[in-house]
């Protein structure tokens, strides 16, 4: 027969100054948990708790990488507004001057790919750099 789940029909009251409370809801922030009742009940049974690390030093990186994306958006973004009103002209004169805006776009945007092509590639040589010293200090 199937083992039947029982509900938690008891509580537990505990009363804690506010050091203590922010120190235990400190450390429930940094696990893997949704709710401090459930890192409290591991805790109090002795049961594993897992606990999320974070790397401080590849904060800055995601933070740029965030920017980077976002900076790729708008460029799309305006890249498909321009050739949409390329695609909806009517004269041929409206389509050259619109030919010629986007490829004086065009002439603005490449130095701004170039530039995000290199931060990504130092980035992405940064992370290789971690990444193997982090397995050469786990060989050890």
């Amino acid at each position: 027969m199937e083992k039947q789940k029982e509900n938690r029909s008891k509580t537990l009251l505990t009363r804690l100054k506010p050091d203590e409370y922010q120190s235990i809801y400190s450390a429930f922030k940094k696990t893997r948990f949704n709710k401090l009742s459930e890192y409290s009940r591991s805790l109090l049974l002795s049961k594993p708790v897992v606990v999320n690390y974070r790397d401080k030093s590849m904060d800055e990186m995601l933070e740029e990488l965030a920017l980077l994306r976002r900076e790729l958006n708008a460029i799309g973004t305006n890249l498909n507004q321009a050739v949409r009103q390329i695609n909806s002209a009517q004269g041929n004169a409206e389509k050259k001057l619109w030919l010629n805006l986007l490829s004086v776009i065009g002439t603005k945007i490449d130095p701004a790919i170039g530039q995000i092509k290199d931060r990504m590639q130092n980035f992405s040589e940064l992370w290789s750099q971690k990444l193997k010293r982090e397995e050469a200090s786990s060989a050890r």
